[in-house]
């Protein structure tokens, strides 16, 4: 970038003049002006105007906590057959808190299933895993999957 100098000459308070170099501080000031308004211009097309970004992180620790809630309770209640419950009931909660409650509760459900599917785990059970997991997300009931032995305070 070339940049454009010119000399001026002032007086200091009656002293003689004092030639001083100056860089074109219009220029350099409206390049940078042009480029933070382009980023602008970039970043608000890729949030969107109505997107609350900022909320994403706080809500994925969230639904983080509630899968792990879930989780705890679980095992707690250690009843036969009634992982399908929590799974839902953990995504369920999770995305109640938001966007970035869903993406937690979808990443620790496929994290889970991964796992449990390589430790030797069928697929027929793996699947009706996930379809709790999605039945939970998308806002179902999860006493779909609630069996007797489930605590009521679950």
């Amino acid at each position: 970038m070339k940049q454009y100098k010119r000399q001026r000459s002032f007086s200091l308070a009656g002293h003689s003049k004092v030639k001083v170099l100056v860089c074109d501080l219009l220029h350099l000031r409206t390049s940078i002006a042009m480029k933070l308004l382009l980023a602008g211009i970039v970043l608000i097309s890729i949030i969107g105007t109505e997107a609350q970004w900022y909320k994403f992180p706080i809500e994925a620790v969230q639904g983080s906590y509630d899968m792990g809630r879930a989780y705890r309770d679980m095992r707690k209640a250690n009843c036969i057959n009634s992982d399908k419950y929590y799974h839902a009931r953990g995504n369920a909660d999770a995305a109640k808190r938001g966007n970035g409650g869903v993406w937690a509760a979808e990443v620790i459900s496929d994290a889970r299933e991964w796992v449990q599917g390589n430790s030797g785990r069928g697929a027929e059970d793996t699947e009706a895993d996930q379809e709790a997991n999605r039945w939970g997300r998308g806002g179902g009931d999860p006493n779909r999957y609630r069996v007797n032995c489930v605590p009521d305070d679950h």
